[in-house]
């Protein structure tokens, strides 16, 4: 059930103002916390545990939150964060808290970080056909990749990887050199876990007789996600690629054709055999990268840590000698 009401805020939090709805009757919005004071609240790691629940909330926030009833996508999400809230790469989780309203109905809330810069869906709009300046490519796949590392390193696969799920976070560690883009101040952070999964749960899934149920985003989906309904760490390697195609020339790495069905689209990938073509016009690391990200059989595709090691992410360029050359498809 949607919520017919704002809720104003729980109790660690007061509503500034909503931003979205999300997936499964969730609302999204923009919160500050209630007391400038270190918040007792659920714990999300180790970390938390060891400081007795004690968190100094920043001084803006995302909140999700459902109905109850509503709430087990968002619960799955919550639960997700846990085992990897530590790390860098993926957007932080403050906890989580039930709220009582007065009309006795229940809403679940969740806490996340706040991502100033949006996300890489909007950013690479901004740039248009031309696509982002391939030092900033190299710095978010890098970052991205960190954030799947850590994720499948845990027994998960996010199975969601695309540009408006990476967010896009200020570090002020990073000085803007002259001549660099304005993106380059900018982190990107893994978010949206709505259907993460274990490796647990995925083979659990396996044995269900109604198991053939796609989920994700049919433009990222990879081969054996489509043909097998094969999940796992694989798929978010294929997505990935997608991803980097789409912040190199500016437009997704498969587009569905005038008067296809999305049948028909997602047979293409899944049964005939294609796959993303390689942007003309950028390195041949750049090239050589999407290659392994591309192959079609999920056992011989490359891996994170291993992506990690590619010439592509270790011969960085600094932002301000990097042009911004124009890329083709």
């Amino acid at each position: 059930m949607v919520l017919d009401h704002l809720i104003h805020g729980g109790r660690d939090w007061v509503e500034v103002k909503q931003i979205a709805l999300g997936a499964r009757n969730t609302t999204i919005s923009l919160a500050k916390p209630r007391s400038p004071k270190p918040t007792t609240i659920n714990a999300t790691s180790k970390q938390d545990l060891l400081g007795g629940f004690q968190l100094h909330l920043p001084r803006l926030l995302v909140v999700k939150y459902a109905e109850i009833g509503d709430s087990d996508f968002l619960q799955r999400q919550r639960e997700a964060h846990r085992q990897f809230q530590g790390c860098p790469q993926i957007i932080r989780c403050y906890g989580d808290e039930c709220t009582a309203l007065n009309n006795g109905r229940m809403i679940y809330s969740v806490l996340f970080e706040h991502a100033s810069g949006g996300n890489l869906a909007d950013l690479i709009k901004t740039y248009g056909a031309g696509g982002l300046p391939e030092s900033d490519v190299k710095s978010f796949t890098k970052s991205i990749l960190l954030g799947l590392d850590c994720i499948h390193n845990e027994g998960y696969a996010h199975l969601d990887i695309k540009p408006k799920n990476i967010l896009l976070v200020p570090d002020l560690s990073k000085k803007r050199k002259r001549g660099a883009s304005a993106s380059a101040a900018f982190d990107a952070k893994i978010a949206d876990f709505w259907i993460a999964k274990s490796s647990k749960q995925i083979l659990a899934e396996l044995r269900w007789e109604d198991r053939w149920c796609l989920e994700g985003t049919p433009r990222y989906m990879s081969p054996e996600a489509i043909a097998e309904h094969k999940e796992g760490p694989a798929c978010d390697i294929w997505a990935l690629g997608c991803v980097v195609v789409e912040m190199l020339c500016g437009q997704p790495a498969f587009s569905i054709k005038p008067g296809e069905s999305l049948e028909d689209f997602l047979d293409r990938i899944g049964f005939g055999g294609e796959s993303p073509r390689i942007p003309v016009g950028i390195s041949r690391e750049a090239q050589d990268f999407l290659k392994r990200c591309f192959v079609r059989n999920s056992k011989s595709r490359w891996n994170a840590i291993r992506l990690l090691s590619h010439p592509f992410l270790k011969d960085h360029i600094p932002d301000a000698e990097s042009p911004h050359k124009k890329v083709r498809k």
